[in-house]
């Protein structure tokens, strides 16, 4: 079509994840297998890569901004543009779920986290017994030094009866078939269990060297 010298992108296509160190393909193809392509950089400067009419550009790119170019009856035309995004990631995918404590009491705030080391895009997801009514607050931190890891924190403010249960997050590999879960057993009461009664009063004096006991009954 030499209207349209470059199949047009989808969306998903434009926006390319790698991890560091991988050789990627950015996809721009043409309607004429026989048509020179160029690839350029952000400065407007040719970029070598191996050309497949198939496929596109195929290289280990730098983050950053590439457009292709091709002439066609001396006019010359720009394929859409694609942003490279370099991630830092693991094959493996090391998780850990934290909570400050698992016992609560109705009205009190729950906080549980969820940290994901050594990668920086993941697909992460809360399963909690609120869920359903959307009652967490999700947040995330994305911690770069000393090491990198995102810290994905649920807090559930307001905690009755009903928020006993599983808290569990599971986190996918931005670009591998990879999942790990984490799960944490949260109980809230509706009040508080553990009754005191001291057995001495507010202020109490004590001879020198003198011994004594001072008790409390726990229920």
């Amino acid at each position: 079509d030499p209207d349209m010298p470059f199949v047009p992108s989808i969306p998903e296509d434009q926006f390319i994840l790698v991890e560091e160190g991988d050789p990627t393909v950015i996809p721009c193809r043409t309607s004429d297998p026989d048509a020179q392509v160029t690839l350029v950089n952000s400065l407007d400067k040719s970029v070598y890569a191996l050309y497949d009419t198939k496929q596109g550009f195929i290289g280990n790119f730098p983050a950053g901004s590439y457009t292709c170019k091709t002439m066609v009856k001396g006019m010359e035309f720009k394929s859409d543009e694609f942003l490279i995004y370099i991630i830092r990631a693991t094959s493996q995918l090391p998780v850990e779920i934290e909570a400050l404590k698992t016992v609560y009491k109705t009205g009190e705030t729950i906080v549980v986290t969820c940290v994901v080391f050594d990668n920086e895009v993941v697909n992460l997801q809360w399963n909690y017994p609120g869920k359903v009514k959307e009652k967490g607050l999700i947040k995330l931190d994305d911690i770069k030094v000393p090491s990198q890891k995102l810290v994905y924190t649920l807090t559930i403010p307001e905690a009755s009866v009903k928020d006993t249960g599983d808290y569990e997050c599971t986190a996918r590999h931005a670009t591998k078939e990879v999942k790990e879960n984490k799960k944490v057993v949260i109980t809230v009461h509706d009040k508080g269990f553990v009754h005191l009664e001291p057995q001495f009063s507010p202020l109490e004096a004590v001879n020198l060297h003198e011994v004594k006991n001072f008790v409390v009954d726990v229920q």
